[in-house]
C-alpha cells in the first residue's frame, strides 16, 4: 500500500481527530487513524495500535463503555496491557475471541483489525451505527473509512451517482444503508461485520432487536427497572479524561440526561442551548428551567441562521444529500460547545425508542385500520 494514500485519506479527516496521527504499512497493507482524545491522553492511546508480537493491528474511532470490567477479565488471563485505553482492550480481545469479540463489546464504534498471520481484515460496527463506517471493493482491494471523503483519495473507485440511492433519499430525504450517493462506495450497516480474505469480502449480522421477552412486572417495578439501566447508561458515558458536557434542549430526553448527569456529577454539569428569534421555535426558556432546578452551568446562544454561510460546510461534512433541516442548528449548538468541552451527551434516539414522535401514533392507527373488512359499493340503476 502506498502510504501517500493513507496520508492523503487521513487528511481529510483532521476535523476528527485533531490530536494525534498514526499510520502503519507493510506490503499490500496500509492503516491510518486520526486521534481524538477521550480516555488515556498518553502516546500509549496511540493509534494504529498493535500487541506484543505485531501479529494484530488496530484502528478504531468510538468508545467502549464496559472497558473496565473487559480489562479486568483479560489480564486475570494474561493479557498485559501497555495503556489505559480503551482501544486496547478490543485487541487483545481480539486475540482472546476473534470475530465473537464483538458479543463482548458495548459502546459506539466503527473499528478494523488487520491479522498478520491469517492475512485477514475485519471491520465492524456498532449494533445501532452511531458510528460511520464506509467501505469499497475495488480490483485492487479494499478502501475504508469513516467518512467518504476519505475514500475519495482512493485508486479506481467508481463515483458514478447510484440513482438507487437517489430514490431512497427523494423518498426518506437521506441514505439508507448499504447505498451511499456514490456506485463505488457502500456503508456497512450497523451490528455488522465485514471479512476481506484472499481477494473475497463477506459481511454477516452480529446483533439483532429481540422483541420476544417480554419485561414482567407492576408498573411500578418497571419504572425502577428502566432508572437502573438509565442511570447505569449515563454513567457509563460519563468516563472522560477530557471536558464534558451535555446539549440541553428543555424537552424530555436531553433534560432526563441532564438530570441523572447532575446525580452522578459532584461538579456542576456544563449544559448548552441554542434559541432562535422565531418564539414560536425557541426552547430557551425550557432549558434555562431545567437548567436551573439542576444548578448547571449553563451555555446559550441565540442563532440567526445564515443558510448561505452554513450550507457549504454542511454539504463538505454530510458527504451525500441529506435533507434534515435540524442539521443547521445541531452544526452551530456543536460549534459552540467545542469551545468548552470535547464531549456532549444528548438525548437523541429518546423518541424512537419511546415512541415520543406523533407518526408513531399515526402509524398504530394505521395498522389498526388495515383489518377492517373491504365493503365494495353497489349502485341501483333505475330502469
Amino acid at each position: 500500500m502506498n502510504p501517500a494514500i493513507i496520508r492523503d485519506m487521513m487528511t481529510q479527516l483532521v476535523h476528527r481527530g485533531p490530536d494525534a496521527e498514526g499510520i502503519y504499512c507493510h506490503g499490500p497493507v496500509g492503516l491510518g487513524h486520526r486521534r481524538l482524545s477521550i480516555i488515556d491522553l498518553s502516546p500509549l492511546g496511540k493509534q494504529p495500535m498493535t500487541n506484543e508480537d505485531q501479529s494484530v493491528y488496530l484502528v478504531i474511532n468510538g468508545e467502549i463503555y464496559n472497558h473496565q470490567t473487559l480489562r479486568t477479565h483479560l489480564e486475570k488471563k494474561g493479557h498485559h496491557f501497555q495503556s489505559k485505553s480503551d482501544s486496547e482492550v478490543v485487541l487483545h480481545l481480539y486475540e482472546e475471541m476473534g470475530t465473537d469479540l464483538l458479543s463482548r463489546i458495548y459502546g459506539m464504534f466503527g473499528l478494523a483489525i488487520w491479522d498478520e498471520r491469517r492475512q485477514r481484515l475485519f471491520i465492524a460496527r456498532d449494533r445501532i451505527g452511531q458510528k460511520p463506517l464506509f467501505y469499497s471493493v475495488t480490483p485492487k482491494g479494499i478502501f475504508f473509512g469513516s467518512e467518504i471523503k476519505g475514500l475519495l483519495k482512493c485508486p479506481d473507485i467508481n463515483l458514478d451517482i447510484d440513482l438507487e440511492a437517489l430514490h431512497h433519499y427523494l423518498t426518506f430525504k437521506y441514505i439508507p444503508h448499504p447505498n451511499s450517493i456514490y456506485q463505488g462506495v457502500r456503508k456497512l450497516p450497523p451490528a455488522h461485520f465485514l471479512l476481506f480474505e484472499s481477494g473475497k469480502s463477506r459481511i454477516e449480522k452480529y446483533w439483532d432487536l429481540d422483541y420476544k421477552n417480554k419485561r414482567k412486572g407492576s408498573l411500578k417495578e418497571l419504572k425502577a427497572e428502566f432508572l437502573h439501566y438509565f442511570e447505569d447508561a449515563v454513567k457509563i458515558r460519563m468516563m472522560s479524561d477530557v471536558p464534558l458536557g451535555a446539549f440541553l434542549s428543555g424537552g424530555i430526553d436531553s433534560s432526563a440526561t441532564v438530570a441523572m448527569m447532575s446525580k452522578l456529577s459532584k461538579q456542576p454539569v456544563k449544559t448548552f442551548s441554542i434559541g432562535f428569534d422565531d418564539h414560536a421555535y425557541n426552547e430557551v426558556v425550557y432549558a434555562r428551567k431545567i437548567a436551573r432546578l439542576f444548578h448547571t452551568d449553563h451555555h446559550e446562544f441565540i442563532v440567526r441562521p445564515n443558510a448561505t454561510e452554513v450550507l457549504p460546510k454542511l454539504i463538505w461534512h454530510y458527504d451525500e444529500p441529506y435533507a434534515d433541516p435540524s442539521a443547521i442548528p445541531t452544526y452551530y449548538l456543536s460549534q459552540m460547545t467545542r469551545q468548552a468541552v470535547t464531549v456532549a451527551l444528548n438525548g437523541d434516539g429518546g423518541d424512537e425508542s419511546f415512541a415520543g414522535y406523533d407518526r408513531y401514533l399515526a402509524d398504530r392507527l394505521a395498522g389498526l385500520y388495515i383489518l377492517l373488512p373491504v365493503i365494495e359499493s353497489t349502485r341501483i340503476h333505475r330502469l
